[in-house]
């Protein structure tokens, strides 16, 4: 009987599979790093939502105070419209290629709590306006025209009778009158509830129309470029009224009283005098591209674009006169780097600049001094120097960690930084224009080669330096350079695609991410193989002993067997994310995205190791697991008392190996690793450590 229970059960174990994946274990995302780029508005009683470019939907109580992130059950953050209907929410959503998603439109009865998608008959649609009239709901598409539901969304229906062009960007309500305008093809009235349209273009010279607005009488269109013109006979004549107006390209159009306010890629601007003349109102607004305007009671709501200088929501309340941010909580940034110095993590923002904490992510402070350019696209750290790459401003430096920055780009040919790299004392900067190398800290550049090329990304192997290209020539791939950037050669034999986005050593094994997966180089670039990922854009790479993360256009990929397989990690995000940097320090992986700042996740919780003490042990040694019996996981002790490769694996009662839990380089220090057997049979197992000079093995017992 005994035999045919070890047979039974030697026979069971090829018929399980196991995850390493703990499922309660999620992305938490950071606070601190606040602002992004604003979309759309929408006043809902004393609940104030705003809708960003991809980072979802937040909602604000307290007049723009605090925000919290509202994003249950939208499956796209990328939100470009927002209406209310009595307790009704809608949202309007863009489709992108990258991170992949679909348009369409969302609706919450429960002030954001939670979302369900109403796009029966939208699905896929571009949604550029919202609108309600009554109990109809209109939908401004990109390439469909415009949209009506009568069923708070449940079902929508084309709306297009006496419509030409198929892009309307902006709707407005007057009495039982809606108008629509389109890009293109000027401005539309319906009298009957969308059944049928009415062009009314009459002294409308330009028909490109981003937004409207009603006052009264009068109908306000804002055009892409020929400024503001007002309608005073519902549409049936148009006249230009940009007398004061600076900048001519209107995004959005607010009234509140008698005070007219548009938003242009300059600014805002009010009218008192319902468009005769118009004065800037800028004083406190850091970033002058105001995509959308909001009026709730006496305040004012700019949302602003976080290029190329800091965006977000800013509040005034005397008509504009003076403007603060109200961006707290308000999470939406694009991250393009990543870098730690010390115990300080920094993150490189497009507008904002950097920012570091000092507490693992927790909170973050702006750093800012001297970085007259704050569209931040790399970062690194030399020694006791940060450097920073800017699109436009060139490299600066901080030896302080960031307290102050000096621009330092004499000899750099060109000033958008797009990537760095650092071989001993070598500092290579990619940018628009090739390689340039600095010996002496960015006090001097030399080009470096690869010239006119946009290198997007190095990694670097003793004297080897690669760099990966990414642009719009026929020199994109991989090149290597054996002597500091004099020549480069070209090593893409097997790449298939040679848009690289990314470059990573783990080993001797050489990782590139490109438009369409991973390609995996045993040989310093000789030859590639794909490894993985294929379809996806691969933006990033962390490394940790024998775990790979790569950063893709819908979200976080781990691999353990480089790149044989890929397990999604990306537990606890709201919605596919573009992650454009990784880092892994102090037992934790930090993710940047674009649109959605920093996330943050226990390193532990993926790969089941924790460094729990680094004070140096006197000795080797393995703890007894515990809870032992366990079910279903265990957690299982080690201490190195000096530095080097450490391998921790789980055998069967036959001596098989079932799971590797630890194999990479460590530092001396105290550890913990979860073993989690979820999904293997009860029985007996055994957990090995070994170094190069040390090895023990201890019993351990699954009850199920």
């Amino acid at each position: 009987m005994k035999k045919l229970f070890t047979l039974l059960f030697a026979l069971s174990i090829y018929h399980f599979t196991f995850s390493t994946d703990n499922c309660t274990a999620q992305w938490v995302q950071m606070g601190g790093l606040t602002g992004g780029s604003v979309k759309c508005f929408a006043v809902s009683g004393t609940n104030l939502f705003t809708g960003t470019a991809s980072g979802g939907v937040f909602l604000s109580t307290n007049s723009g105070l605090n925000w919290t992130a509202v994003n249950n059950g939208i499956t796209n953050g990328h939100i470009s419209a927002l209406a209310v209907s009595g307790t009704n929410i809608f949202a309007g959503t863009t489709t992108y290629s990258y991170p992949p998603t679909q348009g369409g439109v969302f609706l919450s009865t429960n002030n954001g709590t939670s979302w369900t998608a109403v796009d029966n008959g939208i699905a896929g649609q571009t949604i550029y306006a919202l609108a309600v009239l009554g109990t109809n709901i209109f939908a401004g598409t990109y390439s469909g025209g415009v949209f009506r539901s009568t069923n708070n969304g449940s079902s929508w229906t084309a709306a297009n009778n006496g419509l030409s062009g198929n892009w309307f960007s902006s709707f407005a309500v007057s009495g039982t009158n809606i108008y629509t305008g389109s890009k293109g093809n000027g401005v539309f009235l319906s009298t009957n509830n969308g059944t049928s349209w009415t062009a009314v273009n009459t002294g409308l010279t330009y028909k490109s129309i981003n937004a409207l607005a009603v006052s009264g009488t009068n109908i306000f269109a804002g055009t892409s470029y020929n400024g503001v013109y007002l309608s005073t006979n519902n549409g049936a004549s148009w006249t230009a009224i940009n007398s004061g107006l600076s900048n001519l390209s209107i995004n959005s159009l607010a009234v509140s009283g008698a005070n007219i306010f548009a938003g242009t890629w300059g600014g805002v601007f009010l009218s008192t005098n319902n468009g005769t003349g118009w004065s800037a109102v800028n004083n406190g607004l850091s970033s002058l591209v105001v995509s959308t305007l909001s009026v709730s009671g006496t305040n004012l709501f700019a949302g602003t674009q976080a290029e190329p200088a800091a965006g977000g929501v800013f509040l005034s309340t005397n008509n504009g006169t003076n403007w603060t941010e109200a961006n707290n909580g308000l999470t939406c940034q694009f991250i393009g780097s990543l870098a730690v110095s010390g115990i300080n993590i920094f993150a490189g923002s497009s507008g904002s600049g950097v920012s570091f904490s000092a507490n693992n992510g927790t909170n973050w402070t702006e750093v800012n001094n001297g970085l007259t350019n704050r569209q931040v696209n790399s970062l690194v750290v030399s020694g006791t120097n940060i450097f920073s790459g800017t699109e436009g401003g060139g490299v600066y430096i901080s030896g302080n960690n960031g307290t102050n920055w000096t621009a330092v780009n004499s000899g750099l040919g060109d000033l958008n930084v797009w990537s760095f790299a650092v071989s001993g004392a070598n500092l290579f900067a990619g940018t628009y224009g090739g390689v340039f190398l600095s010996t002496n800290n960015g006090t001097s550049w030399t080009a470096a080669g690869l010239s006119e090329l946009l290198p997007s990304g190095f990694a670097v192997s003793g004297t080897n330096i690669f760099a990966g290209v990414n642009g719009y020539t026929t020199g994109n791939g991989v090149y290597l350079s054996t002597n500091n950037g004099a020549s480069w050669t070209a090593v893409n034999n097997g790449l298939t695609n040679l848009n690289i986005l990314s470059l990573a050593f783990s080993g001797s094994n050489l990782f590139a991410g490109t438009y369409d997966g991973v390609f995996l180089s045993t040989n310093n670039g000789t030859s590639w193989t794909a490894a993985g990922l294929s379809g996806s854009y691969i933006n990033s790479f962390a490394i940790s002993g024998i775990n790979i993360f790569a950063g893709t256009w819908d979200g976080i990929f781990l691999s353990t067997n480089n790149g044989a397989n890929w397990v999604n990690k990306n537990q606890g995000l709201n919605f596919p994310m573009y992650m454009s940097s990784l880092l892994i320090v102090n037992n934790y992986i930090f993710a940047g995205t674009s649109g959605s700042s920093v996330w943050r996740r226990m390193l532990s919780d993926i790969t089941g190791l924790e460094n729990i003490n680094s004070e140096i042990p006197s000795s080797y040694s393995l703890s007894q697991n515990y809870p032992n019996p366990f079910n279903p996981s265990t957690v299982i002790r080690f201490q190195l008392s000096v530095a080097g490769n450490a391998s921790l694996k789980v055998f069967d009662m036959l001596g098989r190996e079932v799971q590797t839990l630890v194999n990479e380089s460590l530092k001396p220090g105290t550890y913990q690793a979860t073993f989690n057997a979820i999904n293997y049979p009860s029985g007996v197992y055994f957990y090995r450590l070994t170094t190069n000079s040390f090895s023990e093995t201890r019993r351990m017992t699954l009850l199920k």
